[in-house]
């Protein structure tokens, strides 16, 4: 039977969203909702994300406009985004709220590069424990008789490939980032 990485596919994969996402987040000068979308709203009790209680878009290049579905909602939803530790203004204009992002300052967007940085670090890492937990799996394999030893050595190496595809694929989407801060 041959040996399948689809699990770990999967989890590598899953390492590549999770660090497209919180890169996502980060606050580049330009207007994106993936900004203000996972900041939490105490709303007649509870507490959801904002992107449960509103559409969120972009008006142009710096400012952002969330419109609650519900028009009750207009002043818990600017209360949360003042709340959030991102520094944001945001200003109730009937019904809809703006939100103007200032332009980065030279020593902000060094902060900024920092954490792509360490964030893409916490992937490689990530992506290191899944590529030892397959070479692991392989291992067994081997050793309980289901692969001979060149089946092993042979799996080793894609599995090298596949390491180093997905280590390409983070690099793009940091510097891409990297990208958005500087411009």
């Amino acid at each position: 039977m041959p040996y399948s990485f689809v699990k770990f596919d999967s989890l590598f994969q899953k390492t590549r969203d999770h660090l497209s996402e919180n890169l996502g987040a980060l606050r580049t000068g330009r207007a994106n909702p993936a900004l203000v979308k996972d900041i939490v709203i105490e709303y007649y009790g509870s507490k959801m994300k904002l992107e449960g209680l509103a559409s969120i878009g972009t008006a142009d290049a710096r400012t952002l406009i969330i419109q609650p579905w519900d028009k009750g909602s207009l002043e818990a939803v600017e209360k949360g985004i003042r709340a959030s530790n991102l520094g944001l203004q945001p200003v109730v204009d009937r019904d809809i709220i703006r939100v103007v992002l200032p332009e980065l300052t030279g020593e902000r967007r060094q902060a900024m590069q920092k954490l792509v940085g360490e964030k893409l670090e916490e992937a490689r890492i990530a992506l290191r424990r899944i590529r030892d937990d397959a070479w692991k799996e392989i291992q067994e394999n081997e050793k309980a008789g289901t692969m001979s030893e060149d089946e092993k050595f042979r799996l080793k190496d894609e599995l090298q490939k596949k390491i180093d595809k997905f280590n390409s694929d983070l690099d793009g989407l940091a510097e891409k980032k990297r990208q958005e801060i500087e411009n």
